[in-house]
């Protein structure tokens, strides 16, 4: 499985995971708010992942082709 692939699959689990969490932590009768506060939590959550796997990626090879010298 590439890279991509990888990545995606790990943001919807991250989003399902955080989401269901949340929604069991909040009392019982939800309100239209506590799913968009449960969503917009989530969503932040995946793009710190998604955030922190990038930076990982750039940094881990050092003698890439990305800062080339003149």
């Amino acid at each position: 499985m590439n890279r991509a692939a990888t990545l995606a699959i790990g943001m919807v689990l991250i989003f399902a995971g955080s989401v269901a969490v949340l929604l069991y932590v909040l009392p019982a009768p939800h309100k239209p708010t506590d799913y968009l506060v449960t969503g917009a939590i989530g969503t932040l959550l995946c793009l710190v992942l998604l955030f922190v796997v990038l930076m990982k990626s750039v940094t881990k090879d050092p003698g890439s082709k990305a800062d080339p010298e003149p």
